[in-house]
């Protein structure tokens, strides 16, 4: 079976970005600098692509240029453990001019959409009990963090 491997467009910024995701997650590496040569169409010698892996998940960023950016269409789910994970992934996804969103959404400093969702999250979304499950929705809708105890005492309300 092929490995699907995510493949990133950055402008010039893959090598920096590449760096910064792999600070943040643990079992992370870069594994491959390739630059462009004389053929171009950047300067020879520029970053051209950087293969790297986050928790042993493949992943390549292009330095492609200015013209594609990012959008929400496509994001990275991280499913957290637990809150403390949750904050601390939220933190340094945000840091340095990342944006947070709603619902556990944010966008990097890179423009790169996240989702930061901590474990649990799908089953009291999903609970059988429509009236607890729309609680949670309603709850989790007010948050740009994601806080799983808040949810499940909004959903356990009366």
């Amino acid at each position: 079976m092929p490995r699907i491997i995510p493949n990133l467009w950055f402008d010039t910024q893959g090598k920096e970005a590449a760096e910064f995701y792999c600070s943040i997650f643990p079992r992370s590496r870069i594994t491959r600098v390739m630059h462009y040569g004389e053929a171009g169409p950047r300067p020879a010698g520029t970053v051209l692509t950087v293969d790297f892996e986050l928790d042993g998940q493949r992943y390549t960023a292009i330095n492609g240029g200015p013209e594609f950016t990012f959008t929400e269409a496509v994001s990275l789910l991280v499913e957290c453990a637990d809150q403390e994970e949750v904050d601390r992934y939220w933190r340094a996804l945000t840091a340095d001019g990342g944006e947070p969103g709603q619902c556990g959404w944010l966008k990097d400093k890179y423009g790169l959409s996240w989702q930061v969702v901590p474990h649990g999250l799908d089953e009291v979304l999903s609970d059988p009990d429509p009236a607890r499950a729309d609680r949670a929705m309603r709850a989790m809708f007010t948050m740009s963090k994601l806080d799983l105890a808040a949810i499940e005492a909004a959903a356990d309300a009366p």
